[in-house]
């Protein structure tokens, strides 16, 4: 299989999950009719497994998929590797993906197998569905994909290399126990949006789905906010409630009682819509259903915040692009485009880079 052929294949897998995603029958190709129709239901049963997986976030995330692979995208971020990829030769590469929203993993999965090599892949037991689900669709796109992806149920043997996701307790034991291969180990990253108070009502409703998506559990999610002394945030409470219908959702509604009940008996300040809560807080991590703040009277403390932390941070969300580099809009966290490496490294270097 040459690398016209893979590209060929991810951009027929990427157009059947905007179907999927946007329910659009009619475009399907005939082959892939009742993979269509097995999706659906799939996508409608996984919360009973997680109930963190619910049909929205699981669609979007489809949809988030197929927005980075739709147009020339694939092929724009394949282009200045072109002669390289073609000319290397495949290795094996081991996997082990996270399992915080549905098929995190997925930039790992295309990149490791759209550069040629063979893909070992340890999934978590959180997020085992899906991603075997969209693994049988790229094979029945294009078979020769059979010999190229192996899951993994037991202890990792037989690889090259290594791309690992976990905690950051997981990844300490990552580093030592994958040190003598190459290897890409991430830990546990959070975003940050820093505001400046003249924000839009539409820009705070981005900002929304920036914290909310997948209940705040993707890296990608904001965590953390600074705000300027003495900020007002009626606006933001009233952006944010297009989101109260995940405190129907069980898991989202115990964590939000349970941090409630903990700052009440504590003392702690906070403040509270009735599903959602704001607390003043250093920490860049905040639990479900909480989101942490802190004020700023000079530009100039947050800008020193983000160098400290730098090696925390996976998204920065403002107005301002000077902050920092990289700067996303509202509302683009969870839309991210190839180039868009976990941890700032670049996998196609390192899997290119693999002798």
């Amino acid at each position: 299989m040459d690398l016209q052929s893979r590209i060929s294949s991810f951009k027929s897998l990427s157009a059947f999950l905007d179907c999927v995603a946007n329910q659009k029958e009619d475009k399907v190709e005939k082959v892939l009719k009742k993979k269509y129709f097995e999706a659906l239901e799939l996508i409608q049963n996984l919360h009973f497994k997680n109930g963190w997986f619910i049909e929205d976030f699981v669609k979007f995330q489809l949809n988030s998929i197929a927005f980075a692979c739709s147009g020339d995208k694939l092929d724009n971020w394949l282009a200045p590797y072109i002669s390289k990829i073609i000319q290397k030769i495949s290795k094996k590469v081991a996997v082990i993906m996270a399992g915080n929203i549905p098929f995190v993993g997925f930039h790992d999965f295309i990149s490791v197998l759209i550069t040629g090599n063979e893909l070992i892949m340890k999934l978590s037991s959180k997020d085992e569905d899906l991603p075997k689900f969209i693994i049988d669709v790229l094979i029945d796109i294009e078979p020769e994909f059979k010999q190229k992806i192996f899951i993994v149920e037991d202890k990792l043997k037989d690889f090259e290399a290594v791309i690992a996701t976990g905690s950051n307790n997981t990844s300490r034991y990552f580093k030592y126990y994958f040190s003598k291969v190459p290897n890409i180990i991430r830990h546990s990253r959070n975003s940050i949006a820093i505001l400046d108070g003249k924000e839009t009502n539409e820009e705070l409703e981005k900002l929304a789905d920036d914290i909310f998506l997948y209940f705040g559990l993707g890296c990608r999610n904001i965590s953390k906010i600074f705000v300027p002394e003495n900020y007002n945030f009626d606006s933001l409470f009233q952006a944010v409630y297009k989101y109260k219908h995940l405190a129907d959702v069980t898991k989202y509604a115990n964590n939000y009682e349970y941090n409630r009940a903990i700052y009440l008996m504590e003392r702690i300040k906070f403040l509270d819509n009735g599903f959602f809560m704001l607390k003043n807080d250093f920490s860049l991590f905040s639990p479900v259903a909480v989101l942490h703040y802190e004020s700023y009277s000079d530009i100039s403390d947050v800008e020193k915040y983000i160098k400290s932390n730098n090696d925390n941070l996976q998204c920065i969300v403002s107005r301002n692009k000077n902050i920092a580099e990289n700067v996303l809009d509202f509302g683009k966290t969870q839309l991210p485009e190839l180039i868009d490496y976990e941890d700032n490294v670049n996998i196609l270097d390192f899997l290119i880079s693999i002798r």
